[in-house]
């Protein structure tokens, strides 16, 4: 059982801190907006840099992309909410039982390696020259929550055996 309830307790902590990531997004959106602006208008990566071309300056579609970011956090939360809760009422079940209630914990953790691997790192980083940006380079927090969720996703998808652990 113990393993069990770290698993649950994993999964309601990634959710938690990804509901404060969205809160905060949505309460302090200037804020952030400001973040993400300056990664898609490429205004403060090397001002040589051949890859300018990628940049979009329209305040329209950074709002957009801002929107589909917070978006993308909200549905993390609320899919690991609910994996935790399904979780949570199957903690005595069988084994297979129990590895069938993760199922949901499983797309929330996904869901949220996704945008902060893809979303962040590879596109923020990489398409938009995030890494040339002294001041808005957020490779180095990306990493740590995609390696975060990434663990735990591992962790949560051993599988549970029926030895009372």
């Amino acid at each position: 059982m113990t393993i069990r309830y770290a698993k649950l307790l994993l999964v309601a902590s990634m959710a938690f801190y990804v509901t404060l990531v969205a809160f905060g997004n949505l309460t302090d959106y200037g804020s952030n907006l400001a973040f993400v602006r300056h990664v898609l208008a490429m205004d403060t990566i090397f001002p040589d840099s051949a890859i300018r071309y990628r940049a979009i300056e329209s305040p329209t579609a950074q709002h957009a992309l801002y929107g589909l970011i917070i978006l993308a956090e909200i549905l993390t939360a609320a899919i690991c909410w609910l994996g935790a809760w399904r979780m949570g009422r199957r903690l005595r079940a069988s084994a297979a039982e129990f590895d069938k209630s993760k199922n949901t914990a499983v797309v929330g953790l996904v869901l949220g390696f996704v945008l902060w691997q893809v979303g962040f790192m590879a596109i923020g980083g990489e398409w938009f020259g995030m890494w040339m940006s002294p001041q808005w380079n957020g490779q180095e927090s990306a990493f740590r929550f995609a390696t975060t969720l990434i663990l735990v996703l591992i962790f949560l998808t051993r599988g549970d055996a029926d030895t009372g652990a």
